[in-house]
Formats: C-alpha cells, sequence, structure tokens
C-alpha cells in the first residue's frame, strides 16, 4: 500500500497500559483504542500531557472493549476538541459508560481530597475530566454489532469480531483502500467460565497484537491457592480481600467462590462485593446471560449458572462499605479496583493490611507502578492516601481467573492466520511484548517488531 497511510502508537508501546494506535489514510483519521495510561508516574503523567495530535482532526474512534485503558481518554479527547462518533459494541457503550461514570467520580473525589489533605501539587487540585466530560463521551458512542461489517470515516470498512476477553470485547478489523489491519484489543483465554472463546482471525496484512502475558503461562492450580488461603484466613478469624476488576471480574470470581463453597473447598462465609460499579457491571452481565447473548456459552443461563456463594450480600452503601473496613467476623471481601489504584479497597486495605491474620488474594494483572503490583512484589508498605500502611496480611496471587490469553494461547490463536506482512507486538511490558515477537518469529515465521512510543510506520 502507498506510504500516505500510516499507524502512530500513541500508547501501548512497550507497556501494557494507555491502548492508543491513529491510522492515518489519505481520506481519514481514526483512532483505535482511547485507553488512559495507569500504573507508574511516569506512564499517568502521560495523560496530562497534550496529545502529539489534535484531537478536532481525529474523524472517528474504535474501542475494541469498556476497560479505562482502552476506553479511559475519550473523555479528555472530547474536553480537547473530538467530535466523531467513537464506534463499539452495544455491550461495550453499556459497560463504557457505567466505567467512565465512575471514572469521573473518582478524578473529582481523589482532587477534592487531595485538596483537603494538602497533598497536591496544584492549588486547587483539578480532576484529569469530570462528569461533564464523561457525558459528552458516552453521548458519542456508536454502536455496531458484533460481525457486522460497516463503513466509518473516509470509507474505511470496520469489522468488530468477539475477543472473548469481557462481555462485549472485540477485535477490530479494518479494510484500508485493500489492505487488511487487524487491532487485536485485548483477547480472551479459551476457558473463561462465561463467555465463548476469541473468534478466528481473518487473513491480514498489519496485525497489532496484545503481550499481557506474552512471556508467561497460567497456572491452573489457581483454585488451589484460593482455596488454602481462604480455608487458613478463615480459620485464624481473619478477612480475606480480593481486589477485582469491576468488570467481569467480580462476576468471575464469584461464581469461582460459588463453585469452591459447593465443592467444599471453602468454608460458607458472608461474602461482600463493595463496588458500586461491579454492582451495574453485573445487571449487565445478568441482562446478556438472560437473553442468550451470541458471545456468552450456550450451556450458560441464568438457571444454571451459580454464581451466588450462598451467604452473599450485594450493594452496601457508605455506610456498610465503612464497617467492612473491620467486619469483626471472617469474611471475603471483593471490591474494586482491581489493581488498588483507587476506589473502595483503598479503604479495606489501609485497615486490612496491617493484620496478619488477614489475607489479600490479588486475581488479575498488576500493572507496574500500581500499589497491587507493589503488593505483588512483597513491599513491606504501600502508600495510601499520603500515608505508609505496614503490609503484614499474607499475599497471594492467582491469575488463573484473567481474562488475558496466556502466551501459549496467544500463538495458539494467531497461528489460525497466515502470517502477514509485519505484526506489531503491543499492550505488554517490555520483556513481555520481546518474548510474544520471538515466539512469533521463531513458531509462525512473522516479521514481529516492538513498537517504539510515538513511534509511525507506514502500511
Amino acid at each position: 500500500m502507498g506510504g500516505h497511510t500510516s499507524v502512530t502508537f500513541l500508547g501501548a508501546a512497550r507497556t501494557v497500559t494507555g491502548s492508543k494506535f491513529l491510522v492515518d489514510t489519505d481520506g481519514a483519521r481514526v483512532m483505535v483504542d482511547c485507553g488512559l495510561f495507569q500504573g507508574e508516574r511516569l506512564w499517568r503523567r502521560r495523560n496530562w500531557e497534550q496529545l502529539s495530535v489534535d484531537p478536532a482532526t481525529v474523524d472517528a474512534v474504535v474501542i475494541t472493549h469498556a476497560h479505562l485503558d482502552h476506553s479511559g481518554y475519550l473523555p479528555l479527547l472530547v474536553k480537547n476538541g473530538f467530535s466523531g462518533p467513537a464506534y463499539c459494541t452495544p455491550e461495550t457503550a453499556e459497560l463504557a459508560a457505567i466505567i467512565l461514570r465512575d471514572s469521573a467520580h473518582i478524578a473529582e473525589g481523589d482532587a477534592a481530597h487531595a485538596d483537603a489533605a494538602g497533598y497536591s501539587k496544584h492549588q486547587p487540585a483539578l480532576p484529569l475530566f469530570d462528569s461533564g466530560d464523561a457525558e459528552k463521551a458516552i453521548d458519542l458512542l456508536t454502536t455496531v454489532d458484533h460481525n457486522t461489517p460497516t463503513t466509518i470515516a473516509g470509507g474505511i470498512g470496520l469489522e468488530l469480531r468477539s475477543a472473548g476477553h469481557i462481555l462485549g470485547s472485540a477485535f477490530a478489523e479494518l479494510e484500508l483502500a485493500g489492505h487488511r489491519l487487524l487491532v487485536s484489543g485485548d483477547i480472551g483465554r479459551p476457558g473463561h467460565p462465561l463467555l465463548l472463546p476469541p473468534e478466528t482471525p481473518h487473513a491480514a496484512d498489519t496485525v497489532v497484537v496484545e503481550s499481557t502475558y506474552g512471556n508467561r503461562q497460567h497456572r491452573p492450580e489457581d483454585d488451589d491457592v484460593v482455596a488454602d488461603a481462604i480455608t487458613r484466613t478463615v480459620e485464624r478469624g481473619g478477612v480475606v480481600l480480593m481486589p477485582a476488576f469491576a468488570v467481569d471480574r467480580t462476576f468471575v470470581l464469584l461464581m469461582v467462590l460459588a463453585r469452591l463453597e459447593t465443592e467444599g473447598r471453602i468454608p460458607s462465609v458472608p461474602v461482600y462485593v463493595d463496588s458500586p460499579m461491579a454492582l451495574r457491571a453485573l445487571e449487565v452481565y445478568q441482562r446478556a446471560i438472560a437473553r442468550h447473548d451470541p458471545q456468552v456459552r450456550p450451556e450458560v443461563t441464568m438457571a444454571s449458572t451459580e454464581y451466588r456463594p450462598a451467604r452473599l450480600r450485594l450493594a452496601p452503601g457508605i455506610t456498610e462499605s465503612e464497617k467492612l473496613n473491620r467486619p469483626g467476623k471472617p469474611c471475603i471481601v471483593v471490591s474494586a479496583s482491581g489493581m488498588a489504584t483507587g476506589g473502595r479497597v483503598l479503604h479495606h486495605l489501609k485497615h486490612q493490611l496491617p493484620n496478619p491474620r488477614n489475607s489479600v488474594v490479588l486475581t488479575g494483572y498488576q500493572v507496574p507502578g500500581t500499589r497491587g503490583r507493589a503488593l505483588l512484589d512483597g513491599e513491606k508498605q504501600v502508600k495510601i492516601h499520603g500515608r505508609y500502611i505496614p503490609v503484614r496480611a499474607e499475599i497471594h496471587v492467582a491469575n488463573a481467573y484473567s481474562a488475558h490469553a496466556d502466551a501459549e494461547q496467544m500463538v495458539q490463536w494467531l497461528s489460525a492466520m497466515k502470517p502477514p506482512e509485519t505484526a506489531y507486538v503491543v499492550h505488554g511490558e517490555e520483556d513481555a511484548a520481546r518474548a510474544l515477537a520471538e515466539r512469533l518469529a521463531d513458531e509462525l515465521g512473522w516479521n514481529a517488531v516492538v513498537p517504539r512510543y510515538l513511534e509511525r510506520v507506514r502500511l
């Protein structure tokens, strides 16, 4: 294809966060994914920097799924001049609305907290974006059903195909005047208890592919890790805190806890879901199951799906949430955010980390620079709301519930394609991205490249 078509990597290049890929053709400028940077200050600072392209010049956005590192920059893009459609699946639109409103609420709350505590460098402390920006972004969400080819800006063809990562997730196949581009978004694992495996990709000339677990394999024995952590913690009278992504992971964990309880592998104790966002997302998932959504495994129905542990407690208000800081009895608390970057889980960690009877079970990918990653790495103190909190609780890691395919599963998924001209390996820490690129070269014979931040390549 001619030199007038290019992709610029505005995020998720040699890092696992901030997915933003700018596609320029003779006729249009389209951003595939529009994610916030999370984790280390180095990355988070980039959210505050001026984008290297004028948002007003972007004709359209394509969002592969609702997670913040793929959708969370949209309110900022709108705030700075973007006014075009943001294409996504109907379920992504539902979940993104929940996530963007929550993110704005947290940003406003953090700014107010920083002001009150006096630890912001800015007076007054300002949120990255506010609820008004989030609502304007939500208004731009334009739904396209899975497997329904459509034409967007500049005559670009778009098809969103199921990625099996979270409800609504898709990989994007774009037709750019004879050049086919595949952008993976996040690819799910074949064993997701609720969603069907990712669809088989069509042939493409260029592939942009995630590598979150590009150098790792999920362990099947994580049920044992969780069962053992819960049993031992309850025996010593402690609390099991499970930081969990509000969308998808909370639902999956409830299914796991219900199963372990039914199998007699964990004691029946109260299980609290303390995340307003998770409860709103649970409703979206329940509706998808009730209507037999084609992404959902056909054997999963509202009647057959036992996602409720016997003593499940939903929807704690602020008062109930505060009681869970010191529950005074053995219980399990599932709360967001999953990497302990914000939300109610911070208050629970602040109160529960210092007590050696308690346990924290990390159930998802922990981006470098997050409190979750600090706990995973064995740090003895973590900073919460401006103060250092000692870590005396036991820390456990269970990645088998991840919604991401591991390295083996990614290679398997891509092996169904004939080799593209080039594959760009993104959305992974540098070691993981390089490891997956090497496997694609060695095992599939692909020309696989790990691009740099802000690098522009011709298609």
